[in-house]
């Protein structure tokens, strides 16, 4: 059993179905990345298992129990969420952004513990923010306004962690550092799912890859078992070479004219 999954799970937006009766297990302690073309679902997916979005049909599995059957603060101590372009308060900083990541561990009674200014600092640190911790978070950039979500994710400290697009707004430098991030997480036994549109990113950093297209999964496994011509074609109407990285034997995709 893994910690993570779904049962013919069937969501949508208004009536409009977009996932189409997905059976999905998410490895433990895996980097699991989600890939396709535009409006495919990977986003509907992630606030599927994340509970922003109900399924209409089947269910999502948190520890072996349906995910609606747990209060909001015990989903959150279990598993964090960063959705694409989130929006902070006006006038906060980034420290009591990051901060707000402790609300799961808080309680009525309780005050702020110096676990929690840990968790804080080590997050902001792991997301190289701690000098802008006195910074409101409206006067920062795109990508420095990312690295502070991040932290605020990270400081929550959950076993699971979902991201979504999390190198938006991101140059290339910054892009490679929160996928080296993630990799670190993945690594020290958290599991992390995350979508990305940049297949190449994802075949080089995922350890699993879910391909998704129409509301359903049309591959799934390691990146070097399923990356190949065959699947861009299907994904994106894509025809491209895939050749094997010479440094870590990841897919690249090679796209043609």
């Amino acid at each position: 059993m893994t910690r993570l999954a779904t049962e013919d799970l069937r969501a949508g937006y208004g009536g409009r179905g977009v996932l189409d009766g997905l059976d999905v297990r998410i490895p433990d302690a895996e980097l699991t990345v989600i890939v396709g073309p535009n409006a495919c679902g990977k986003s509907t997916l992630l606030r599927a298992l994340a509970r922003l979005l109900p399924a209409t049909v089947g269910r999502v599995l948190l520890d072996g129990g349906d995910i609606t059957r747990l209060s909001t603060k015990e989903v959150a101590r279990r598993m964090g969420l960063l959705p694409q372009s989130p929006l902070a308060p006006e006038g906060i900083t980034v420290s009591d952004l990051v901060g707000r990541g402790r609300y799961p561990h808080q309680s009525v009674l309780s005050s702020w513990s110096v676990e929690d200014e840990r968790a804080v600092a080590d997050a902001m640190a792991a997301t190289n923010v701690t000098d802008l911790a006195d910074r409101n978070v409206d006067e920062l950039s795109g990508g420095q306004r990312q690295r502070a979500w991040i932290a605020m994710a990270l400081a929550q400290e959950t076993p699971i962690l979902l991201l979504d697009e999390p190198t938006t707004f991101l140059d290339i430098g910054h892009q490679i550092e929160v996928l080296e991030l993630v990799t670190r997480l993945y690594q020290e036994g958290r599991t992390v799912v995350v979508v990305l549109h940049d297949i190449n990113q994802a075949a080089r950093y995922a350890s699993h890859l879910i391909a998704m297209k129409d509301g359903r999964i049309v591959a799934e496994g390691a990146p070097r078992d399923i990356v190949d011509a065959a699947l861009l074609t299907e994904l994106f109407d894509l025809e491209a070479r895939v050749i094997a990285d010479p440094d870590t034997g990841a897919p690249v995709v090679l796209p043609g004219r």
